[in-house]
Formats: C-alpha cells, structure tokens, sequence
C-alpha cells in the first residue's frame, strides 16, 4: 500500500520513524511506558517470550544483587572482627600485666610460671593486634570495590532498566494497535506503522544497553576474584606469622615448665 505522497513499504518506516515527533506520539509513549511501569510494579504477569529472551540478563542482575550484597555484609563482619581482635589484644595484655605482677609477690616456682605466662600473653597481644593491618587493607579494597564498582554498575542496571520498560511499553502499545487493526483502513494502518516503527528503536536501544550490561557484570564477577585474591594474601601471611610465633613461644614456655609438681 502506498501513501498520498507515494512512498512504500520500509521507505514510509523511515519516513515515520524522521518525521513523528508530535506531542500526541511523544503523550501515547508517556502513558504506556505509565502503564508497563505500573503493571511491574504489580507484578503482572506478561508475555511468556518476552520474559523467556530476558533469561540470560535476569540472571546477571540475580548475581550482581548477590555481589552487592555480600560486600556490603563482608564490610560490617569486617568492621566486627577488628572489634574482636582488638577487644582480645586487650585482654591478653590485661591478664598478661596481672600475671607479671603476682609473680614479683610470689618468689617460688609458680611465680616464675605466672612470670613466664604473662610475658607469653604481652608478646601474643602485640602480635595479634598487628593482624588489624592487612584487615584494615581487605576493608579498603573492599569499600571502594563496593562504592565505585557495584555503584558504577547499578547505573548502568538503571539504565538498562528504562530502557526494557521503554521497550516492553512499546510491545504493550503495538499489541493494543493490532488489536484493532484493520488492513483495509489507511489511517489504523499508518498508526500500526507507526507503532511498529517506535518498537523497533527502543530495541535496538534496550539491545545495546542491555548488552553494556551483561559485559559490565562479567568484568565486575571477575574483577571482585581477582581483588579478593590480591587482598587476602596479606591477611592469610599476617595470620600464619601471628599463629606460627604465638605457638612457638607458648610451646617454648610449656616444655620449661614440664615435670613440675602441681600444687595440691
């Protein structure tokens, strides 16, 4: 079918999808991205298909909810443990200075043991308290991981997300077109044209950025192992030390001490 001007077929498309720019177009778009947006919200149930070609990208915003997530709670156990380990150090040094002051009371060879044990607990607070550094480290890369990473990316998920509304708004509003389209009338046939042709832009649109967002949360996925890898060698060498030197000097205050007769 032709139009009054004599323009056919794909060439009347491009000449719809130039020239449509009324405010009529531009109110019908508003009320059904409206609509989609409202419908979402309700959780309506839409096309099987349309939700089905989501899978793959449902998935991803699935993992990087689960990313977002955990860093968030891996930032407060983090917070938490160098409470812990501070609160430990304490202690130690605490029972370490009582020891050392009951031994200079005591002249017999418990006062030596108690001497000997509290020196043992000063030595293995400084050491543990020296494990707050590389944790200190961990919470930093994490933090910025979290708010410079995960947030670029969730601006990206925004507008991704705009984009799918802005396009299963265009499929709602093309459904109701065809609905009552009538081949034989020109006017219902230029509206579905018209329809037709805004269905495709926020496609191709939707396409792209949905495709950003696929790309941006594999590299994100990938770039939380590698940070994790990076900043946990501190920790894990910071926690061997502290655990080999705390051992060997308990160890060597044990074996001091073998063969004493306990009081009774």
């Amino acid at each position: 079918m032709s139009t009054s001007n004599g323009i056919y077929g794909q060439t009347y498309d491009r000449y719809v999808e130039r020239y449509d720019d009324s405010t009529l177009s531009r109110m019908q778009c508003h009320y059904w991205t409206t609509k989609q947006t409202f419908l979402r919200k309700l959780k309506r149930k839409e096309d099987d298909c349309v939700v089905a070609s989501d899978a793959e990208l449902d998935a991803k915003l699935e993992l990087l909810r689960s990313i977002d997530e955990s860093c968030q709670n891996l930032l407060l156990v983090l917070e938490a443990y160098q409470d812990r380990i501070c609160g430990l150090a304490h202690e130690e040094a605490a029972a370490g200075r009582f020891l050392k002051e009951c031994a200079k009371l005591d002249k017999t060879r418990a006062g030596k043991m108690m001497a000997a044990s509290g020196k043992t607990l000063s030595y293995s607070a400084q050491q543990r308290i020296q494990l707050r550094n590389p944790l200190v480290r961990l919470y930093q890369e994490v933090e910025t991981f979290q708010y410079r990473a995960v947030a670029d990316t969730m601006l990206t998920v925004d507008k991704m997300e705009s984009a799918r509304t802005a396009y299963r708004a265009a499929l709602l509003w093309m459904k109701d077109v065809s609905q009552q389209l009538d081949p034989d009338t020109y006017k219902q046939l230029e509206k579905f044209r018209k329809v037709q042709s805004h269905v495709r832009k926020t496609k191709v649109r939707f396409d792209r950025i949905k495709l950003d967002t696929l790309q941006k949360i594999d590299l994100l996925s990938a770039s939380r192992c590698n940070m994790y890898s990076h900043a946990l060698v501190g920790y894990q060498n910071s926690s061997l030390q502290f655990w080999e030197k705390s051992s060997k000097t308990m160890s060597a205050v044990a074996d001091s001490f073998k063969g004493y007769q306990y009081y009774e």
